[in-house]
């Protein structure tokens, strides 16, 4: 029997012409290729069930109502990126369905992109700009990254990355894990690691890089906000739903705390109506930090190769394969 894939990832789009010379005209794997926005929801899923082998995706909803749905065709869910909180893998591994993503795909690109908010912050770029565009000639008092104290809440490849890259600026950094920190990547960088509470007080720029999971979800909220810095920064290139936006929002117009970057929101894409998009002291990007071409390109193959590989094919050609196209 021929398999067919259902493709949906958003970033593969654009080149998906490429990949169907690979999936379709090698591996003769039928391919089915909907227009997609941003993310499928479940009833779009739904509409495809029993219709495709294995799917590779972006952040559709692949709940257990859906994984049911599409059985018992459904064999393999091949996320494109390193995030499954859209996946319900654990009813996916009992309905024999195997789950695959791409671990450390984003280091350098959201490493970078966290380190760039932080900068803007404290030198005033942003403000300074819309100032500048206003005819407004102001000069406000800014500061440099050696003079702040940096926390970072998750130190896993991310988190890790932004310390190496920011440790030479001279600031002092915190951080805070769930997991146990090696005792010699602190020493080795200077870091001291504390609870969350006494991090949050304490820095003045916060950046969030924690996977989202029961006890990540909403860790930023009116309780935790209250802790900062009136003046402090708070960075999320994580998750969306990491941060409890209402609250946020509520913190913000009240000055309570100083400013926030957000790559990723609890609904993407941001709705019109919110009141962070009025809002000067917030940067707010189309969760798009993860973008590299390089970064793109490793994760492209790798997502066809975790999707190919669980139906039974040979990949170990796929490397050749991606140069002849």
């Amino acid at each position: 029997m021929q398999h067919t894939v259902l493709l949906t990832a958003p970033y593969m789009m654009s080149s998906v012409e490429r990949f169907r010379k690979v999936i379709e005209g090698y591996y003769g794997i039928k391919m089915i290729v909907p227009k997609v926005q941003q993310k499928l929801n479940e009833e779009e899923i739904l509409s495809y069930a029993g219709q495709f082998d294995g799917t590779i995706c972006g952040d559709d909803i692949y709940s257990e109502r859906v994984i049911q749905g599409c059985l018992p065709r459904l064999k393999v869910i091949s996320k494109w990126g390193t995030g499954i909180d859209a996946i319900d893998k654990p009813a996916a591994i009992r309905l024999g369905v195997v789950v695959g993503n791409t671990l450390n795909a984003f280091t350098i690109p959201v490493s970078e992109t966290a380190i760039g908010y932080m900068l803007s912050f404290v030198r005033g770029l942003q403000s300074m700009n819309i100032s500048m565009h206003e005819g407004i000639w102001n000069k406000p008092p800014i500061t440099t990254l050696s003079e702040c104290t940096v926390g970072i809440v998750g130190v896993g490849n991310i988190g890790q990355a932004i310390v190496r890259r920011i440790h030479p600026f001279g600031c002092r950094i915190l951080v805070n894990d769930i997991a146990p920190i090696k005792p010699d990547f602190l020493i080795e960088h200077r870091i001291e690691a504390v609870d969350l509470k006494t991090l949050l007080q304490q820095s003045d720029i916060v950046t969030m890089h924690t996977d989202l999971n029961p006890t990540s979800r909403h860790l930023i909220n009116a309780e935790t906000l209250s802790y900062m810095k009136p003046t402090a920064l708070l960075i999320n290139t994580s998750r969306g739903p990491v941060v409890d936006e209402t609250a946020l929002a509520e913190a913000l117009q009240a000055k309570q705390i100083g400013g926030a970057a957000l790559d990723v929101f609890e609904v993407e894409p941001l709705p019109a109506d919110s009141p962070l998009r009025s809002m000067d002291n917030v940067m707010l990007a189309p969760h798009n930090s993860n973008f590299s071409p390089m970064a793109c390109e490793r994760i492209h193959w790798n997502t066809i190769k975790n999707c190919l590989e669980p139906l039974g094919y040979d990949v170990s050609k796929l490397e050749e394969l991606k140069k002849t196209i």
